[in-house]
């Protein structure tokens, strides 16, 4: 047990968390505390992560009787740091994350604000891609693509249609619709092969950066996909589903896709691949609040527990998601499971990103996400660069106001 810590008795620890895949692991996690904290009940209560992102701000808002550990994205959080609402962590928990043979400082830095440590770190979602290994066979193609051009063209030639010319299996399966930040964030993550970012830091403050050359880019590759070339189209199945069941080639997701499919595919031949700049990396750190000093202490055990190098190899070889802790063993995880490679394998140019840790990113990607959710439906935008300009140049002064409201506008 970690110094700093005492058994609790009859204490309730909830955790809160927005990926239901993880439930087991959380599960294995509270059975490993049976011995130090024979009277302890954990209650696991994940859910879709919207939902769970909803409940955490009515619940840290309200006040939360029980001692509950909150799994949030390191950006998400600083919202409820900076009006108070997030306690800090006790100084063992600090001095645990500030230990550079547990943490390197991109996770560090994540779960700290203004010098003092709030969460620890657990894992987080990276991004590369996926690829159907017998589609790129059948369709002549030796090995992924490497720039966005070739993402094009191998899309066109993956795409398979009906006899009308409909795709009924998108040769690229975009994020094109659905609820949420997530629409933004996987636009960010195509920006970036295009060498820009949805902001742009300068100093301490930031301000819009997709009305520009990579934005454009970046949106006439979307547009063209549904209305131009239509290899994908709004209505198709999408995401990791669409991927299992044959009906995308390709697509852009994180590594729990690996996990999933070992469960609901096993037999599907794919591999991964790097993406050609670098991908968004979001860190997902434990946080507690609520509860008696006690039942605290313990949801910080359970946080400690859950980082035991036992516990992260199987977070990694059973669900998929990649561990931040380093100094943890996972080569027979990776080896085992050779799509990890493009997870893990990073060649020393490779740029990781993160979403700033800002207040209103949530509000800024849900906004930008409603305005191109309706470009991406848009067959009039097709060939026409300025109307997408125009689009991106009026969503762009929608994210700078709120940036200037929340007093980190960059003149």
């Amino acid at each position: 047990m970690l110094a700093g810590t005492m058994a609790a008795q009859a204490q309730d620890v909830v955790v809160w968390g927005g990926f239901p895949e993880l439930a087991d692991y959380y599960e294995r996690v509270a059975e490993g505390m049976r011995d130090d904290y024979p009277d302890l009940n954990v209650i696991v209560e994940p859910i879709g992560l919207r939902d769970h992102e909803k409940r955490v701000a009515l619940g840290l808002s309200s006040g939360l009787d029980d001692a509950t550990v909150l799994e949030l994205i390191g950006s998400t959080a600083n919202r409820y740091i900076v009006n108070d609402l997030l306690p800090p962590a006790p100084s063992h928990i600090a001095d645990f994350v500030n230990d550079g043979a547990n943490f390197e400082p991109f996770f560090r830095d994540t779960a700290t604000v203004d010098g003092a440590v709030y969460g620890l770190p657990l894992f987080r979602g990276q991004g590369a891609l996926f690829y159907n290994t017998d589609m790129l066979a059948e369709a002549g193609l030796d090995g992924p693509p490497s720039t966005m051009e070739e993402y094009d063209a191998y899309a066109a030639k993956l795409t398979q249609r009906d006899g009308d010319g409909t795709p009924t299996v998108s040769g690229w399966s975009l994020r094109l619709s659905g609820g949420g930040a997530g629409i933004a964030e996987k636009f960010w993550i195509n920006m970036h092969q295009h060498g820009g970012a949805v902001l742009d830091r300068v100093g301490d403050k930031y301000r819009a950066g997709y009305a520009s050359d990579a934005g454009l880019a970046t949106l006439r590759q979307y547009v063209n996909a549904v209305s131009g070339d239509k290899t994908v189209t709004v209505d198709m199945p999408a995401d990791a589903a669409a991927f299992q069941r044959g009906q995308t080639a390709m697509f852009i997701r994180e590594s729990w896709v690996i996990g999933d499919t070992g469960k609901k595919a096993p037999d599907l031949n794919y591999d991964t691949a790097l993406l050609p700049r670098g991908s968004i990396a979001l860190p997902v750190n434990l946080y507690v609040s609520g509860g008696s000093d006690e039942a605290q202490e313990a949801a910080w055990a359970f946080a400690i527990e859950a980082n035991k190098p036992e516990n992260l190899i199987w977070m990694l070889d059973n669900v998929g998601w990649l561990p931040n802790r380093v100094g943890v063993d996972y080569s027979e995880v990776i080896a085992a499971k050779p799509q990890f490679s493009a997870f893990v394998d990073l060649p020393e140019d490779y740029d990781l990103f993160t979403l700033p840790s800002i207040e209103p990113i949530n509000e800024i990607l849900t906004r930008f996400a409603a305005t191109l959710t309706e470009a991406f439906a848009d067959p009039s935008l097709a060939g026409d660069d300025a109307a997408m300009m125009a689009l991106l140049e009026s969503a762009a002064e929608e994210t700078n106001a709120i940036l200037d409201r929340a007093g980190i506008l960059a003149e």
